[in-house]
């Protein structure tokens, strides 16, 4: 399916919650999702600058995959066929953490997916693509504008997990949080952002700033996608 197919169902993106229980009765699939937020990516990131890597064949693939299993009532989880970012200092098997560093150009891909990813995989997400970072998650700003106003910061350092949520590029995407990198490119950008309670064993596959106080959580468009 096109996206011209979709278009017409689908002028934006319904919450997660909408999501998951339209794909349940057969009116929305994981096809029609990703396809909505490639084509919010095709449109606007060249200006937004929110996206280290988008693996757009990776995702139709695994979404054509939901797609089948949901036309036969089969679910793998309660994000099944939601497309989800990952900030670029969390690993996702396949793809270079580069960290915003040029440091790391000609890094190897990561051999396997950070502990979250895996568990995000395993709830039936989608992994559009890894979001920008500011480098290593702590230095100078990123290249992502604050899709508000192109001309003012989204904050940092979860600057292309917050944008692209904006933009509903994805349904979701994880940042991370030392100080305030998560909970502060969510206010700048309007959007809503959760640093949970620190869990070292969550951070496995995750670049660390500091073992003590980094934390990693969602960003999302409203309060109850942070809960789905």
């Amino acid at each position: 399916m096109t996206w011209s197919q979709t278009s017409d169902r689908m002028n934006e993106l319904p919450t997660i919650a909408v999501a998951i229980a339209s794909m349940q009765r057969g009116e929305l699939t994981p096809v029609d999702l990703v396809e909505y937020c490639l084509a919010r990516i095709e449109q606007f990131d060249e200006q937004v600058q929110a996206w280290v890597l988008v693996d757009v064949e990776g995702a139709r693939q695994e979404a054509e995959r939901l797609t089948e299993l949901a036309n036969r009532s089969e679910f793998v989880g309660p994000l099944h066929g939601i497309p989800i970012g990952i900030k670029d200092i969390i690993d996702v098997e396949g793809m270079p953490t580069k960290a915003g560093s040029r440091l790391r150009d000609d890094i190897a891909s990561a051999a396997a997916d950070a502990s979250l990813v895996a568990a995000l995989r395993s709830s039936g997400a989608i992994i559009l693509g890894k979001t920008v970072t500011t480098e290593w998650a702590c230095f100078d700003p990123a290249p992502t504008r604050n899709p508000w106003s192109f001309g003012h910061t989204p904050g940092g350092s979860s600057s292309g997990s917050a944008a692209a949520v904006t933009m509903e590029m994805c349904m979701a995407a994880l940042g991370t949080q030392t100080g305030g990198s998560i909970i502060r490119p969510a206010a700048y950008c309007g959007v809503c952002g959760l640093k949970p309670t620190y869990l070292p064993e969550s951070m496995g596959g995750i670049l660390p700033v500091s073992f003590h106080l980094d934390h990693v959580g969602p960003l999302t468009r409203n309060a109850g996608d942070l809960l789905a």
